[in-house]
């Protein structure tokens, strides 16, 4: 179950995994191309033994997009597996710079676009569903957030 976090992160069970909802200095989000599950889709994935969120952030961002991130990251979402009893969170935050994606990931590109642009084609892909409703707690936190930010 998708749940929004206005901020903070959850502190009653552990963080597993983390994703960022990159946007551009236009207001643009970035998503990435799953091989796998052919879908549009966040960046991210587990936190590794000895990582810290933040470092698992980047990793993932640079192996999965080819991004590199600021250091302000808001957390907007989480998503809690009762199956291991752990949350995936999602963080929102600008991207710095771009580097090379590198090869033998489950990504194959990187995607830039407006939200809207984004709800039609998960909605096409997918319908109605967890990624609609999360970039919808995103596109809020956008505006409230970073859109004047410059």
């Amino acid at each position: 179950m998708l749940s929004p976090l206005n901020g903070t992160f959850p502190v009653d069970k552990k963080i597993a995994g983390v994703n960022s909802i990159p946007i551009t200095e236009d207001g643009s989000i970035v998503m990435v191309w799953d091989k796998n599950e052919k879908a549009l889709t966040t960046v991210g994935g587990r936190i590794e033994v000895n990582e810290d969120m933040d470092t698992a952030l980047n990793r993932e961002t640079i192996e999965e997009a080819g991004l590199i991130l600021e250091s302000k990251r808001v957390p907007i979402a989480a998503w809690y597996w009762e199956s291991t009893d752990t949350y995936t969170v999602f963080v929102m935050a600008r991207v710095q710079d771009y580097a090379i994606m590198p090869e033998g990931f489950e990504t194959t590109g990187r995607v830039t676009m407006n939200f809207e642009t984004a709800r039609q084609i998960i909605s096409k892909i997918e319908g109605d569903g967890f990624r609609l409703e999360l970039l919808e707690m995103a596109e809020s936190v956008y505006e409230q957030l970073f859109k004047n930010m410059g």
